[in-house]
């Protein structure tokens, strides 16, 4: 039987599962997943940056996601296959995008390690180290 593709509502799922977390809403009342005030995952409202390059017109459907260095982003941003992208707006910041309308291109265990790694990227190393060992994964 083959894997269960990701949806939208797994990462809002996925995302509220982890320890410690809470919603803040942004001004146009997109979710912002924090775990000790620092965003790990977040739905972005439509900006210049991401743009159809057939039709110029802005997605409104991309979801951040932190990630722990810049060779992780690059591994997810480089490999063609995923649907990971970034733009020059997010140069040098430790996060990778996607659009909502590809997330079925992962499947729900994929999506899950990408929103546990985002999680893992932000939150403080007591609450990492104790996700960590919960889970038995040597930690960093």
């Amino acid at each position: 039987m083959a894997p269960r593709r990701a949806r939208v509502e797994d990462v809002h799922e996925l995302a509220t599962g982890m320890p410690h977390v809470t919603v803040v809403h942004g001004t146009r009342g997109n979710p912002v997943y924090q775990v000790g005030r620092k965003s790990f995952v977040f739905f972005r409202t439509p900006r210049p940056d991401a743009r159809d390059p057939e039709t110029g017109e802005r997605y409104p459907d991309v979801i951040v996601f932190w990630v722990d260095s810049e060779e992780d982003k690059l591994a997810l941003v480089q490999d063609p296959g995923t649907p990971f992208f970034t733009t020059a707006h997010f140069d040098g910041h430790p996060s990778v995008l996607l659009r909502a309308s590809r997330i079925g291109e992962l499947d729900r265990a994929e999506l899950a390690e990408i929103v546990q790694d985002a999680w893992l990227a932000q939150a403080s190393a007591r609450r990492r180290a104790a996700w960590l060992a919960e889970h038995g994964v040597g930690g960093s």
